[in-house]
């Protein structure tokens, strides 16, 4: 009965060290992650310490600005990752009556959020009540980062993505048209106008980076670039004739029809955007994630049992 409890306890032990060194690593910071775990200073200091003695190995480097995970860290974050997606699991089995339960974080860029993420959450709430869908708007480089480094379960980005250890099914194809105002001037003057202005998205932006591609195959080098954070904002800059854009035409038609914007086609290369549902293709995925995905693949949708396991 004794050995019974200690191992236990050293599990639990275990476990909670293992949320100390992931708090530590996603703060960078020892009082900040004694902060995030309702602990002091010292215990988490304590904790890092003790596991690093037992895997032998230095976690972490410190300096006197930040603390960031070493090769060691790295690799012990991706069985981090995998043990507490484990628990949730084996929790939520049993809890659950094998109901697919839990939470996931989905990345995507600004037109996904505006245009996929209500439809995604009336679907999917319909068919799994008992998971909580959270999501995170982001540039496309910011999203890939973070579900590599399991910050977002998965996340909608532009094609091609060609990344190591990054699984991804195709989702839907855009069309991009130039925007400029229908009461302004015609888009060739325009373009011979000095400065031209264009009104964007921040640097990073797959629409910002495939007009400043078009301007470039233009011989346009220079330009002034008005930049902004939300559709409404480009939309009514692009109408009052403050400057020209580019987004997906669906985003017009299908929210902005009645304003004074006038499009403009572009070849396929440059006019077409596919868009994929990445997610890592390493980590023992949850059901909540298998019944996310499955959503997006129906020619390969799991049955129930396949979700729970």
């Amino acid at each position: 009965m004794i050995c019974s409890i200690t191992i236990y306890d050293t599990i639990i032990m275990n476990t909670n060290d293992l949320k100390i060194f992931e708090a530590v690593a996603a703060s960078g910071s020892f009082t900040k992650a004694a902060a995030a775990m309702f602990t002091v200073q010292s215990n988490v200091t304590a904790r890092i310490k003790s596991l690093e003695e037992e895997f032998g190995t230095e976690l972490f480097t410190r300096t006197s600005r930040k603390v960031e995970l070493t090769a060691g860290g790295h690799t012990l974050m991706q069985y981090c990752k995998q043990i507490g997606h484990l628990v949730e699991e084996a929790k939520n089995s049993i809890q659950s009556n094998h109901k697919v339960n839990g939470s996931l974080k989905i990345g995507c860029i600004e037109t996904t959020m505006a245009l996929k993420v209500p439809e995604i959450l009336i679907h999917f709430e319909e068919t799994h009540p008992g998971v909580d869908l959270e999501f995170k708007s982001a540039m496309r480089n910011d999203l890939i980062s973070d579900v590599l480094n399991y910050k977002l379960d998965a996340a909608f980005v532009s094609a091609p993505v060609d990344v190591k250890g990054l699984a991804q099914i195709n989702i839907k194809e855009e069309q991009l048209v130039i925007l400029s105002a229908s009461n302004g001037i015609k888009l060739n003057a325009l373009l011979a106008k000095q400065p031209l202005k264009i009104v964007v998205f921040d640097e990073g932006c797959i629409f910002r980076a495939r007009l400043e591609s078009w301007l470039s195959s233009k011989g346009i080098m220079h330009y002034k670039s008005i930049v902004l954070n939300s559709i409404e904002g480009i939309i009514n800059f692009v109408e009052a004739g403050l400057g020209i854009s580019l987004l997906p035409e669906e985003v017009l038609s299908k929210y902005y029809s009645g304003r004074k914007i006038t499009t403009h086609t572009l070849s396929k290369q440059l006019g077409t955007m596919n868009t994929v549902l990445i997610y890592r293709k390493d980590l023992q995925q949850s059901r909540a994630l298998k019944a996310f995905i499955a959503l997006h693949s129906p020619a390969s949708v799991p049955t129930l049992e396949e979700a729970m396991f």
